[in-house]
């Protein structure tokens, strides 16, 4: 369901990102732009990546000593792989001030769940997890902009015992972003986002992996049309962020998975078969399925 609108949000007096990237540094410049952050610190192990998001303003300043980052922060938000969320949450742990909000942009949301369970024993009541979707193929701050957000949405995934005050606050960040807000349950969003966004991307390096180990590779590539580049862009993405995504999420992605492979097996035996019939009603029926998509985003 939608987020609800209360009372507008203050300024956060000082913003912590963790991960100064393309969904960290879009998150920083959006909020920046609404004019409802002061201070954003940045932290991260990438020195030279740092250096270049306070020369481009999206940081005020920087600090690779975690625990010194979010000393003072009002809001902490996590854009790092969510294979290293426990690690981060433990760093942060004991250096954080009270009643600081903790939220994240991770893909996946029972894993970054479980790591704050891990940590705290039980979920901080200023922990809200979420996920904004959208993104490109590219990564660094340097391909962060500010409408990254701007008409997608932001699932977040709060549970029973978050503090509302906490998750009004992301959620009108969020929404000063251009972003649409929306609440999940986490298990739920794990499962639909496995179909709509990890099972593409792993097919779509899975594509290209077999392309590569072709003895006619270069041809291949010399040749590829527009199809291929559409199909495969986000083959482009961060192969160490979507190994942490796939194996967070990897149960709802093996659902879907094998789902696909019996798909696979068939339009295989129909093209065997000489079974034109069965290949058009699929290429139809899934002509259909995106068309409507498309109409039902673009209204």
């Amino acid at each position: 369901m939608s987020s609800s609108n209360t009372a507008p949000v203050n300024t956060i007096e000082h913003l912590c990102i963790i991960g100064v990237g393309l969904i960290g540094g879009s998150f920083a410049r959006a909020v920046r732009q609404a004019g409802l952050v002061k201070r954003i610190t940045g932290c991260g192990r990438n020195i030279e990546n740092l250096k270049k998001a306070l020369e481009l303003g999206v940081i005020d300043d920087y600090s690779q000593d975690i625990k010194q980052a979010v000393k003072s922060a009002d809001l902490i938000f996590i854009a790092t792989p969510v294979g290293s969320f426990q690690s981060v949450l433990s760093q942060i742990k004991e250096s954080m001030k009270e009643g600081v909000i903790i939220t994240d942009g991770g893909s996946t949301k029972s894993s970054v769940i479980e790591a704050a369970k891990a940590v705290f024993n039980e979920v901080p009541v200023n922990f809200v997890p979420g996920h904004p979707i959208a993104g490109t193929e590219n990564s660094g701050v340097e391909a962060s902009f500010a409408t990254l957000y701007q008409d997608h949405r932001v699932i977040l995934t709060p549970l029973e015992q978050t503090n509302p005050d906490a998750i009004n606050i992301v959620s009108q960040l969020w929404e000063a972003a251009g972003a649409k807000v929306v609440m999940m349950d986490a298990h739920h969003h794990d499962l639909v986002l496995a179909a709509t966004s990890h099972l593409p991307h792993l097919l779509a390096f899975s594509l290209v992996n077999t392309l590569t180990t072709l003895d006619e590779k270069q041809e291949i590539f010399e040749y590829a049309a527009g199809g291929f580049r559409d199909f495969t862009r986000i083959a482009s993405s961060d192969p160490a962020m979507w190994q942490d995504i796939c194996l967070a999420n990897k149960e709802a992605l093996l659902e879907h998975l094998d789902h696909f492979c019996s798909d696979l097996k068939q339009l295989r035996s129909a093209l065997q078969q000489g079974d034109g019939d069965f290949l058009r009603e699929t290429f139809t029926r899934a002509k259909h399925s995106r068309d409507d998509f498309i109409a039902n985003k673009n209204t």
